[in-house]
């Protein structure tokens, strides 16, 4: 019977007879990963040459170097723009934190571009290219003479206009730069790990925590040495190492590219949540069945969006569940309308990102808290005595933000080897504690963080009262008093920062993980934004009938306690919140395998 086919039909047959055993021997095979990641040259992942913690070293390298870039050059950038550029204490304080803002709202760019077009690999490859364009202009403006601010000694500068608007460019193409990597690297890192196989799984959320370790070896050579070089040796040096550094971190980046496990983009998120949006309103009279297996969704296994598993419904939201109904004008020539017609995985990632929104939002309160370490505790460190030893060694004030450093060194392995091991076999849970209850106790260390930095500046200024010190740059106690605060949002970070960047990878749509990673990223932002915010009010209120304010450019004729108890109320009202919101938080339900 088979001869009697034509030959050339004979040969289709074959072929394809062929690549469908293929396919499904692959499909089949568990030498291959299952969740739809693809080696260097766009192959099917093997288990065995990628992936896992054979591909993480390079991750983990390349973010301890950039992170060291990072902390490097803003670390005491308030002290630079302060002494170098001649700014006010509160302009200096602001410049920071709105650029740090920045820093932490370009990631939404290099997010969107990764999920939907270029993949995490060539996104972080691209957004590289450009920090370091950034990191040598910093260098050259401090090098250069012509492009450094003139000084007449130590603290005697002024820089003319083109001077702050060449470091101010630099600045922003850093901005620019790290809005790639933020929130690709920890989803690139996490792809390493396949969610259809337990174990790794299971080494998933261990690689959260070491990810942050790494973060932080990084910091603590920028806090000790780096600000030690800018304040001793100069600030060309102490811009240009940071530079070297991120010229490290690529080259540790690409020396990884043959074992890396990469997802598919996805195609843009944002069409996908407008296409639901539109599609809801559309149907705004139309009625939702009672019963959710008639609404619409891909009759096969795999989901229609490419890079995503299918998702359960939920019944919260019901109005976009509209999206979903079928009705006879959905199909248009016997194609379904994507602006009329949406799958309930597609609903359902709007909605999965929706829930994500409160979690998200307590989030800005602690960033606010965690910004005071690069603008205010720097401020408060320059008012008190840091000379150590016999031989007077100076240090650096914000070189006491390496105690924050030490102290999430000493926390992450704790975490990791000890909390969650016992914490395991009480709650059965894989992770030891939940991800939300995590994060909840980083929330209430990071109020102690305040109180122990306003007791300190109590203790300052009635030294300064009963001594009659007004006039004096430095008084007569360490800075070492410092060290509590610094430590305890060490703590606080351990729990708070890594259990949110966890739970936004885990609970974030497949197909929208950079998204939710730069969500995640954007409390920093916004915490920063509320710094300036609060700071700018606080100033002018505070200010008036000429008193001098309560953050005045001498700390010793101010109330600098009074931000820190307003920041430990505003903490402890955060609390309760997210309290409430996880209390009512719907987790995600995926179902299948990604395709």
């Amino acid at each position: 019977m088979f001869r009697l086919i034509p030959t050339w039909l004979r040969l289709h047959i074959v072929f394809a007879v062929l690549d469908f055993s293929g396919a499904a021997a692959m499909a089949e095979d568990d030498s291959y990963t299952k969740d739809g990641t693809v080696d260097f040259r766009g192959n099917p992942a093997k288990r065995s040459e990628t992936g896992t913690w054979k591909a993480c070293p390079y991750i983990l390298g390349n973010e301890c170097c950039e992170r060291l870039a990072y902390y490097g050059m803003s670390s005491n950038l308030v002290v630079y723009f302060k002494k170098h550029l001649n700014q006010h204490s509160t302009t200096a304080s602001n410049n920071v934190t709105n650029w740090g803002g920045t820093c932490y709202i370009t990631p939404l760019i290099g997010a969107f571009l990764a999920d939907a077009y270029l993949g995490r690999y060539y996104t972080i490859a691209l957004f590289s290219i450009i920090y370091v364009i950034g990191m040598t202009l910093l260098t050259l403006s401090a090098s250069i003479p012509g492009l450094r601010p003139a000084c007449h000694g130590k603290d005697d500068c002024h820089a003319t206009t083109i001077q702050s608007v060449v470091c101010f460019i630099a600045l922003y193409l850093i901005a620019l730069g790290t809005g790639g990597i933020k929130p690709c690297v920890s989803s690139f890192g996490a792809d390493q790990f396949e969610d259809n196989d337990e174990v790794e799984k299971k080494h998933k959320s261990s690689f959260f925590n070491w990810f942050y370790f790494s973060i932080n070896v990084g910091a603590l050579v920028a806090a000790s040495v780096l600000v030690w070089v800018q304040m001793n040796v100069g600030w060309n040096w102490g811009f240009g190492i940071p530079t070297v550094a991120m010229a490290i971190a690529v080259v540790f980046f690409f020396s990884g590219t043959r074992l890396y496990r990469n997802q598919k983009p996805g195609g843009s998120p944002l069409t996908r949540i407008c296409q639901v949006l539109v599609a809801s309103f559309r149907k705004y009279h139309v009625e939702v069945p009672a019963n959710e297996e008639s609404l619409y969704e891909t009759g096969d296994a795999d989901s229609a969006i490419k890079g995503s598993r299918k998702l359960e419904h939920t019944k919260d939201f019901r109005f976009l569940d509209k999206a979903a109904v079928q009705t006879e004008s959905d199909i248009v020539k016997g194609l379904v309308d994507p602006w009329r017609l949406c799958t309930v995985t597609q609903v359902e990632e709007l909605k999965a990102i929706i829930r994500l929104l409160p979690v998200w939002a307590t989030g800005i309160i602690f960033s606010t808290v965690y910004g005071q370490m690069g603008t205010l505790f720097v401020l408060q460190g320059l008012t008190m005595y840091t000379k150590m030893g016999n031989r007077g060694f100076e240090i650096p004030e914000a070189s006491l933000g390496i105690f924050d450093t030490l102290s999430v060194l000493f926390w992450v392995p704790i975490y990791d080897r000890l909390i969650v091991p016992v914490s395991r076999k009480l709650t059965g849970h894989k992770n030891g504690i939940t991800q939300l209850q995590r994060m909840g106790i980083g929330l209430f260390i990071s109020i102690f963080s305040m109180l122990s930095a306003g007791i300190l500046e109590v203790i300052r200024l009635s030294y300064v009262r009963r001594h009659n010190l007004y006039e004096l740059d430095k008084i007569d106690i360490s800075i070492f008093w410092q060290v509590p605060q610094y430590f305890i949002i060490g703590c606080a970070e351990v729990f708070f920062f890594i259990g949110q960047l966890e739970f936004f990878y885990e609970q974030a749509p497949d197909a929208m993980r950079s998204l939710c990673s730069a969500l995640q990223l954007t409390t920093v932002a916004l915490g920063s934004y509320l710094s300036t915010l609060l700071v700018t009010i606080v100033t002018k209120i505070s200010t008036r009938h000429g008193k001098p304010g309560w953050i005045p450019d001498n700390l010793n004729h101010g109330h600098l306690h009074y931000f820190y108890w307003l920041l430990a109320g505003l903490s402890v009202l955060n609390l309760g919140i997210f309290m409430l919101v996880a209390k009512w938080y719907t987790y995600k339900k995926p179902l299948g395998t990604l395709r």
